[in-house]
């Protein structure tokens, strides 16, 4: 058996039709009975680098005790002409994130998957500081444990405000001259992006936060967009 915090991240593959496109992370929340996927919103769709795929395909695990087995779940993207995934946003607009409704009637009868919940979720942004530890688990590059198909975990720190969007400067040893890098419904920075939000997980027996990325690492946590959006 694996940790329960394994099961709740899976590898997600985006097709154009047939023909394999890119390789991601996502994670599990369930609100209501209702089963979502979460992952960057640049995994469904990216038109700066003409990403435009019309299918994934999430790996899913069918034995909890032999984990060496697992099946392919296929989601078409659009429904009529219309997106079946749902943008995530904040107060400042949009953000890296979406999710996709999971039908269970379309999951294999024997899956092993765990959920986060609304109860995983922090209630005030002040219960996330700077400096927390984090775990970050995922399949960066496709990097994974190949027989099990389980992702890869490492740990992280919490490095700016939480809730607060900001803009990042770094020195350009080529020309002297600064660079900045500005949070906006294009290229959003810090929180709300692939990297972003903190979630719990066993809050019972572990006091802390658990972080995802898409993407490179698991789903992006869009935990806390959910709780609001999901039962829309």
């Amino acid at each position: 058996m694996a940790e329960p915090i394994l099961l709740t991240t899976a590898r997600v593959s985006t097709f154009d039709g047939d023909r394999l496109l890119t390789g991601a992370s996502g994670f599990f929340f369930e609100r209501d009975q209702r089963l979502f996927f979460v992952t960057s919103r640049h995994v469904v769709i990216d038109a700066p680098s003409k990403h435009f795929p019309n299918r994934v395909e999430i790996e899913l695990h069918t034995d909890a005790v032999n984990l060496t087995q697992s099946a392919a779940l296929s989601v078409w993207l659009y429904r009529d002409g219309k997106s079946v995934w749902r943008q995530g946003s904040d107060m400042g607009g949009e953000i890296d994130v979406a999710a996709i409704e999971l039908d269970r009637a379309a999951l294999p009868p024997s899956v092993a998957l765990r959920c986060f919940t609304p109860v995983h979720l922090q209630s005030t942004l002040d219960e996330v500081e700077v400096g927390s530890v984090l775990l970050i688990v995922g399949y960066p590059l496709g990097f994974h444990d190949v027989v099990h198909h389980l992702p890869v975990v490492r740990q992280a720190v919490i490095a700016s405000s939480f809730g607060i969007r900001c803009a990042t400067r770094r020195s350009s040893r080529a020309s002297g001259c600064p660079t900045w890098s500005a949070a906006s419904a294009s290229a959003p920075a810090c929180r709300g992006t692939a990297a972003a939000t903190a979630r719990r997980w066993n809050a019972r027996a572990r006091r802390c936060a658990r972080w995802s990325k898409a993407s490179c690492w698991a789903g992006p946590s869009a935990s806390r967009w959910i709780a609001i959006r999901a039962s829309a």
